[in-house]
């Protein structure tokens, strides 16, 4: 440990300590300085005292483990670690903005708002979760928002790392995390589901909606243990003015059994960014607890069933992927159109857990006007959704498996790629058309979204003329 405490004006390993930003029961936060880092940073020092409770000690250290084999704008920037053997602490980036605890504390906030913090929330989890960490302690005072809007964790004293030995699960037997967000997975001592950020995501956005905690504040394992078969009381009783979809998403959430959940944050920020898309359940318009027979049934399954195995992380993400199948609904394009269906349905069969989006692009005009109705009269937009749908129908699909999404724009390439970007999708399949004298000028759709989307690009191509082809292999590319 330190041969002194650390004051303002002293140095530590070329660190200049400045001011104290807060000490807490846990740790504390100084402003530091260093002449080589020209961007505000801040120390983060245990409080380890006689006696404390040993879960500091091991919590600061995983936390030292996980954030250097972490990175992107959702995470603090490392610059530096303390040995346990002198002084531990943790120098990182001081994050400009604010953290999310006012905004609860001055709850019910407007819809518009609670989804757009749920929105950069899980687009933040998802990016997590991409890097093998389970934050396992998403709370408000644990989550700040940039500027520019993007949500960043600040603390992973809870956290695990898939690729890493989880000390808090060896060394301890107790339930971690913060009462009113853990899930009921940590209750049970499995730290290694994914899904248990997405119930604590959903505890947060029922206070944000309703301003009361969905399973109280419970301060011991009884109380902790209800949420295992208790629902809680659904937040349109409380603020019937929120929108049965969302509630519809918030239930999902915060389902104690977490197959029931959403599989993935991607797929949840999908959702809500997509209302109309999302498949309303009984959960939409419920307005009432599940009764107390239904309740003792949900804990007699607890208590009767084998433990749950544990969950790669992972494997779950990739079961769970969205995938956009870009579908020309052109005339003269059936075939094509046909052996793209065939390439989306073996991507099915090898993760069955895929959300997939099927696209359509409406190519409107740059300039002049656009006629929304066809010779017969029928809506064009409308009549494309309805030919999307008939065009996914032999996959059999369950209704909450895949969405239908009609494009409109001058640009189809670029309307595909901003749809890639701002719902995250994970994997594109497009089908290309028959090469020609002014597309190899011009360049296609195709070859512009393989260049520019963010993700794996699938094209299906089929040869000119040719229909005993049509099992040939697509082209693919990681765009």
């Amino acid at each position: 440990m330190a041969k002194q405490p650390l004051v303002e004006g002293s140095t530590l390993d070329g660190f200049l300590i400045g001011e104290k930003l807060h000490s807490g029961g846990m740790a504390t936060l100084w402003k530091v300085t260093r002449p080589d880092i020209p961007t505000p940073i801040v120390m983060k020092v245990p409080m380890i005292l006689d006696g404390d409770d040993a879960t500091t000690i091991v919590g600061f250290e995983m936390e030292q483990m996980i954030l250097p084999m972490l990175s992107g704008p959702h995470v603090p920037k490392l610059f530096g670690i303390g040995d346990f053997a002198t002084q531990p602490y943790i120098v990182m980036e001081y994050v400009e903005g604010e953290s999310l605890l006012p905004r609860l504390d001055a709850a019910p906030r407007p819809v518009e708002e609670v989804i757009d913090i749920g929105v950069k929330v899980a687009r933040a989890l998802t990016d997590l979760h991409r890097q093998h960490v389970l934050h396992l302690d998403i709370k408000p005072s644990n989550i700040m928002l940039r500027p520019n809007g993007e949500a960043v964790f600040i603390d992973f004293g809870l956290s695990r790392h898939e690729m890493l030995p989880d000390l808090l699960a060896e060394e301890f037997h107790l339930p971690m995390g913060t009462g009113p967000y853990i899930s009921p997975e940590q209750i049970l001592k499995n730290r290694t589901d994914p899904r248990s950020d997405i119930f604590s995501l959903g505890v947060l956005l029922y206070h944000l909606l309703t301003k009361q905690r969905p399973f109280g504040f419970p301060r011991n394992n009884s109380g902790l243990r209800k949420r295992l078969w208790r629902d809680p009381v659904p937040p349109r009783a409380i603020s019937p003015e929120i929108p049965p979809w969302l509630q519809e998403i918030v239930l999902r959430c915060l389902e104690s059994d977490p197959d029931k959940r959403y599989p993935t944050a991607a797929q949840l920020a999908f959702d809500l960014q997509n209302p109309n898309e999302v498949r309303l359940t009984q959960r939409a318009d419920r307005l009432k607890r599940d009764s107390i027979g239904v309740a003792w049934k949900r804990w007699w399954k607890l208590v009767t069933s084998d433990p749950r195995p544990a969950v790669s992380m992972q494997a779950q993400m990739q079961q769970a992927r969205i995938v956009a199948a870009a579908v020309d609904l052109s005339p003269g394009m059936e075939l094509l159109a046909e052996h793209l269906r065939t390439h989306v349905r073996n991507v099915l069969e090898t993760h069955p857990g895929v959300r997939l989006a099927c696209v359509n692009v409406l190519k409107t005009n740059r300039i002049g006007m656009n006629y929304s109705l066809d010779n017969e009269g029928r809506n064009i937009h409308v009549q494309r959704l309805v030919e999307l749908k008939e065009w996914a129908r032999p996959l059999g699909l369950i209704a909450e498996q895949v969405t239908f999404h009609v494009l409109e724009h001058p640009d189809p390439a670029a309307a595909l790629i901003d749809y890639v970007r701002s719902n995250h999708v994970d994997h594109v399949l497009i089908g290309a058309r028959a090469s020609s004298t002014l597309r190899r000028y011009l360049g296609s759709v195709s070859s512009q979204v393989v260049a520019e989307a963010p993700c794996t690009v699938t094209v299906v191509r089929m040869p000119v003329g040719s229909l005993a082809e049509m099992s040939a292999e697509p082209e693919a590319a990681d765009a």
